[in-house]
């Protein structure tokens, strides 16, 4: 289902803070003009500084967009983010330092029931907002458009041939488990095997976004992931880009199933292959080069 042309009516929810791609996400999101961002909830560990990070990155590019603190904790598991790396940068950069308490789950329970059926929840951290609010009003996945989530791993290491989970699945398994079984017109996942596909290294991200006015907040907390040595992976701006344009991953339609056992294999998620009527859809491909071209037209046209 390729999304027609206009505004995309989107809820991100983030955890912001720990690895470059939620920055880059965001900002994405914010430089696309088919994007109609309602609001940011954050979640994982400090998610007030999350949110702190994510005002940053609007303000950057003259957007007051609702930011909302969500769960710091998750349902079940030990908290695996229990601070924000990125926010020690926080102080070089305007943001908002005071938000509304114990309200992110209303706040995404008032703007979908408002806009029933005009809206797609983007969730790219562990599920904990999502497995609350969905369980608090049962009818609200049936208002959703869509729920897009960079979770899980469906082939290769972390499968069914794995006891390693993927980390946003993981980061919560029994909100992992309540979004999957949750009924949703569009439930698509993208998973770990096809956004580790999309990456460049340090050297290479800083080149690329260095003329960027918009991209210079996301610059600066890089530098704090880069210390541990990672390369930058598009893990989140992938399923964010799918919105827009689903031709840049292949899908397939199945039953995603999650470990919710006690064990190292807790959050790993389990997919049985199936028909149209199957109700998830998972990503099984994408191609770097053209999720490169899209991410570059988006952001380029708008500088």
């Amino acid at each position: 289902m390729t999304i027609p042309s206009g505004r995309v009516k989107l809820l991100l929810d983030t955890d912001i803070g720990t690895d470059i791609d939620d920055a880059v996400c965001l900002t994405y999101l914010l430089l696309n003009p088919r994007c109609h961002l309602l609001g940011i909830t954050t979640v994982a560990g400090e998610a007030d500084r999350r949110a702190m990070v994510a005002s940053a990155i609007c303000r950057s590019v003259g957007r007051e967009i609702p930011i909302y603190p969500g769960a710091s904790d998750p349902l079940s598991g030990p908290q695996r983010q229990k601070s924000v790396p990125q926010a020690e940068r926080l102080q070089r950069w305007d943001h908002a330092s005071s938000y509304p308490r114990g309200e992110a789950i209303e706040f995404l329970r008032r703007t979908i029931s408002r806009y029933p059926g005009e809206i797609i929840l983007l969730t790219i951290g562990p599920l904990t907002n999502a497995g609350l609010l969905f369980t608090l009003d049962p009818e609200i996945p049936s208002l959703l458009k869509g729920l897009v989530m960079m979770c899980g791993q469906f082939s290769g290491s972390g499968s069914r041939d794995s006891v390693e989970p993927e980390w946003n699945a993981g980061g919560d398994p029994q909100a992992t488990a309540i979004a999957y079984q949750s009924r949703v017109r569009m439930h698509r996942s993208i998973g770990l095997d096809v956004t580790r596909r999309v990456t460049m290294a340090p050297g290479e991200f800083q080149k690329a976004f260095r003329g960027s006015r918009a991209f210079r907040p996301v610059l600066d907390f890089s530098e704090v992931f880069f210390r541990e040595g990672h390369a930058a992976t598009f893990h989140d701006p992938l399923a964010a880009a799918t919105i827009f344009d689903d031709t840049l991953c292949r899908f397939e339609r199945g039953t995603v199933e999650v470990d919710v056992a006690e064990g190292m294999s807790c959050g790993r998620t389990l997919w049985t292959p199936g028909d149209g009527d199957s109700p998830h859809e998972v990503a099984v491909d994408t191609e770097p080069l053209r999720f490169f071209q899209h991410f570059r037209c988006v952001i380029g046209g708008a500088e």
